[in-house]
């Protein structure tokens, strides 16, 4: 019990996430076992996420995405590298994190594999009347028919007339840097999960590393079977 609590604390005191490398070496563990209690932490930070709705408490929000994984190395020699950016040469593992964060409010993120596959969600996750935030890309076009939308161009500013999305993009800052620093390889079946940590932190940041562990350790002791995990010691799913 000693070793759990020591590692909620841990995984909660990181700002940006924990290399489990990096875990395994303070708890004394291997890296398997501290890569699979770190996702049931994950797991248990998603369920204050569980049918949340954007917009009930704050009248404006947020939308955005960006790419994870799916990264495919250049060839070494110039006439022998291809145009990444076509479909037949990509690894088709790269995914769309998109977000819904209120402006000082809550955030809500989910996968797909394309922003405009995040439609019918986001419309489902949004209270009607909510004045929505987006950016230039065409994918949130069709959101006009339902809401109020604000776009900005980022060519020409980071924020202009009221619009900006700048909470939305200081998600994806946390996330992308959780990325490169420590995970490094975050695409696949558990890229929600991360994103879910990075929002759960990006929600948390102003709460005090006590408090944030011992919600965490509630959550962890309230929930049931793992979702993703159920299985993998005996190797009946996949990492």
């Amino acid at each position: 019990m000693r070793g759990y609590l020591a590692a909620v604390a841990i995984f909660c005191n990181e700002v940006k996430g924990k290399s489990m490398l990096a875990m395994s070496r303070d708890l004394g563990l291997s890296y398997k076992s501290a890569f699979v209690l770190a996702h049931k932490l994950r797991e248990a930070m998603s369920e204050e996420m569980k049918g949340r709705r954007i917009g009930d408490d704050r009248p404006e929000a947020e939308i955005d995405g960006a790419a994870f994984g799916g990264y495919v190395k250049p060839a070494n020699l110039r006439e022998d590298r291809v145009d990444r950016r076509l479909a037949k040469n990509q690894s088709g593992k790269r995914k769309f994190v998109v977000v819904i964060r209120e402006k000082g409010g809550e955030t809500l993120p989910g996968v797909f594999k394309t922003e405009g596959d995040a439609l019918s969600w986001i419309r489902s996750r949004v209270e009607p009347g909510t004045i929505l935030h987006a950016d230039e890309a065409p994918a949130w076009n069709d959101l006009h028919a339902r809401f109020q939308m604000m776009r900005i161009n980022h060519d020409q500013a980071y924020s202009l007339d009221g619009a900006c999305t700048n909470m939305a993009e200081s998600f994806f800052s946390r996330l992308r840097r959780g990325e490169m620093g420590h995970h490094h390889h975050i695409a696949g079946a558990y890229l929600l999960r991360y994103a879910q940590e990075a929002a759960w932190r990006e929600d948390n940041r102003r709460t005090s590393n006590g408090e944030q562990v011992e919600r965490v350790t509630k959550l962890a002791l309230g929930r049931k079977k793992s979702v993703d995990f159920s299985g993998y010691w005996q190797r009946h799913i996949k990492a």
